[in-house]
């Protein structure tokens, strides 16, 4: 059996898949305005956009955490990205680093930002998957 060309061939298929396009991107923090008295939101940097498929993890029940002075609930997903997908060099994808949902055919999966929390990596793998949550 040529692993090779089954690999291709699976690549080939999670890549058909993909019907999602998503914006990662780390993002500068969040800067208090004394003036205003507001705070304004860091600037972003994307280093991706493309095709992807955003899906819920199966089972993920959620866990509801304290963030601040509010209860959040987390819930995970997984983003599976092309398996040739190349960064800029010298560029590893870091838990806290941000997905967007820039378009699916789910409308309401548009605007959703997950958090990645991990990124697997192999060479037989058949795409990309990072390991995401929404802190909503």
């Amino acid at each position: 059996m040529n692993v090779d060309g089954v690999l291709t061939a699976g690549r080939a298929a999670a890549n058909s898949r993909m019907r999602d396009t998503v914006r990662l991107y780390t993002q500068d923090p969040d800067v208090f305005d004394r003036t205003s008295g507001t705070t304004v939101p860091g600037e972003k940097h994307p280093f991706y956009e493309g095709m992807a498929r955003v899906k819920p993890v199966a089972q993920a029940s959620g866990e509801d955490v304290q963030a601040s002075d509010r209860e959040v609930r987390l819930l995970e997903y997984q983003v599976s990205l092309p398996a040739d997908t190349q960064l800029p060099n010298g560029f590893r994808v870091l838990p806290g680093m941000q997905a967007e949902v820039l378009a699916s055919q789910d409308l309401r999966m548009v605007g959703l930002v997950l958090w990645i929390t991990g990124a697997q990596f192999g060479d037989q793998a058949t795409a990309w998957r990072l390991t995401v949550e929404d802190r909503s």
